[in-house]
């Protein structure tokens, strides 16, 4: 005979289906195992204070990313790395296992991206432009914009069921100038998870405080403290809101609000996606409603 407990389990489980299918859903993709990171950080938080659910994705698994370390065993530590973020934004992050530095625009990697934004369900998908110093960055950017319109398409990928309605595709801000400058339709305060945001960098030691000090010949400058290096790694990505973004979140907060920010993301809407209206915008962002 089942027990009280089961049964009255078995009796909530369709609610806790129904609620979990009914939350906002959020991929972010990213290039590398960090990228993700520094594009939604700090909106991740939010949104998943408000319930939402959100799935970071490194389409490469990172292991070219280190002066000392390489292959299978960098691999594994930056998989590591991406679990403690998950824990520290309170998301999900998976990690594809394609070469750091490889990658390409291929059938293969399209055919895994729309797979996870069709396991996701996703409502909203964020990705870089294809304009980027970095082949997997620029890479990225195609296979995302690829798969904008194929994550409908039963007939691709048949093995996944397609979405019924095209999510809304979201480009991360940037600062590439050409063939044209980013445009920052949406931005978001995040003032108040800013330091969360740094937290997930510093979950990151053999990106924050090792290869890029070294590749970018500021090494001499990291600290050795825990405690010294996190107060260095916040002074360091402390950038200023520039006046276009500050313009946008003056459009979506108020003059007065805006005026009040301290750090800022910025989002571009991708053509190639479902197009959202402003009160659309407002309903899947809240913290913009007015």
């Amino acid at each position: 005979m089942r027990s009280i407990f089961l049964n009255i389990l078995l009796s909530t489980l369709p609610v806790f289906v129904q609620a979990q299918e009914n939350k906002t859903r959020v991929i972010v993709i990213g290039a590398h195992p960090d990228d993700c990171d520094g594009e939604f950080g700090g909106t991740a938080v939010l949104l998943s204070q408000m319930g939402y659910a959100v799935k970071f994705v490194a389409v490469t698994n990172g292991d070219a990313g280190h002066h000392k370390m390489q292959g299978k065993a960098l691999a594994e530590r930056r998989y590591a790395e991406t679990q403690e973020v998950a824990k520290r934004l309170g998301v999900i992050y998976d990690v594809l296992d394609n070469h750091d530095g490889m990658l390409m625009p291929t059938l293969e990697v399209r055919l895994q991206i729309i797979r996870k934004i069709r396991e996701w369900k996703a409502d909203v998908v964020i990705a870089p432009r294809p304009n980027d110093y970095h082949p997997d960055h620029r890479y990225t950017g195609v296979l995302v914009q690829d798969a904008a319109y194929m994550v409908a398409v039963p007939n691709i990928a048949y093995d996944v069921p397609a979405l019924r309605k095209n999510p809304v595709f979201l480009y991360s801000e940037d600062g590439f100038q050409r063939p044209n400058p980013f445009r920052p339709d949406i931005a978001i305060d995040i003032s108040s998870t800013f330091e969360k945001k740094i937290s997930a960098f510093d979950a990151h030691v053999s990106q924050f405080y090792e290869w890029m000090p070294w590749v970018d010949h500021y090494e001499d400058q990291v600290p050795s403290g825990k405690e010294e290096r996190f107060k260095w790694l916040m002074k360091r990505y402390d950038d200023p809101i520039k006046p276009e973004v500050r313009a946008s979140l003056a459009k979506w907060y108020g003059p007065d609000k805006a005026a009040k920010a301290i750090h800022a993301e910025a989002f571009e809407i991708c053509e190639y996606g479902n197009q959202p209206s402003e009160t659309e915008i407002r309903k899947l962002f809240p913290m913009l409603s007015k």
